[in-house]
């Protein structure tokens, strides 16, 4: 499956930013989706990840209660709603499939985007 991310930009902080996910070339439903960020001299972290069907969702500490993370299926698509943003949250975020079971860490993904800057000035 191929991923390609999109929606980041420059925002100030407080300020909210939706990124998108579309997935093309195998069927979407069977994988777990996840987002990750980079910021720069930083290791990628994981963001949050959603459940094959979307009813189940887990999301780092430092985003919980800011972050959604939504998925539609029928149109292959996962989304990252982010609110409340704050300088710390500038990175390059990246969209992730899992084919096997929900998880938090980046190596057990198998697919990943290209990634899309969110800068959030103060």
């Amino acid at each position: 499956v191929q991923l390609q991310a999109s929606g980041g930009g420059l925002v100030q902080a407080g300020g909210s930013l939706r990124l998108s996910c579309v997935a093309t070339g195998r069927t979407f439903t069977p994988y777990i989706m996840g987002w990750f960020r980079q910021a720069p001299g930083k290791e990628r972290e994981f963001v949050g990840v959603i459940s094959r069907s979307g009813g189940r969702t887990d999301y780092a500490g430092s985003v919980k209660g800011r972050f959604t993370i939504s998925r539609d299926n029928a149109n292959n698509m996962v989304y990252l709603q982010m609110n409340s943003l704050q300088p710390e949250d500038t990175a390059v975020y990246y969209c992730a499939a899992n084919q096997e079971f929900m998880s938090a860490r980046a190596a057990d993904c198998h697919y990943w985007g290209q990634g899309t800057q969110v800068t959030v000035s103060s």
